[in-house]
């Protein structure tokens, strides 16, 4: 359930966003806010680019997606935990490529708290 602080900052960026599509139905050149891969782009990749290469989830092409797989690891559903160990080693062979530096000592680190994994 979200928090009254979270509905508040949806209704900005609700505003924000139709304020923005409508300038650019009028014609006006509004850049747009994020640099993130579009999904056109995402379905361009090979398998082997992804953390987990079988759902093709969690992208590692560059040091930004590098850390969201990180962050995002234990929010992954439906994988084992071989899956697991080995799409870990994937996301710590990114991190080394692009000089991310990645503190946790295994993959079973970070669900400390997070959702409940399903094998």
């Amino acid at each position: 359930m979200a928090t009254n602080k979270q509905k508040e900052a949806a209704r900005r960026n609700i505003t924000k966003a139709r304020q923005a599509q409508s300038a650019r139905a009028h014609g006006k050149d509004v850049p747009r806010s994020g640099e993130g891969m579009s999904t056109a782009e995402e379905n361009r990749l090979a398998d082997k680019e992804f953390a987990f290469p079988k759902q093709r989830k969690e992208p590692l092409t560059d040091a930004r997606h590098v850390r969201n797989a990180i962050a995002r690891f234990d929010q992954v559903e439906g994988v084992s935990d071989a899956e697991r160990d080995r799409a870990w080693q994937r996301i710590l062979a990114a991190a080394k490529r692009y000089g991310v530096e990645v503190s946790a000592g295994s993959w079973r680190d970070l669900s400390k708290g997070g959702k409940d994994r399903k094998s």
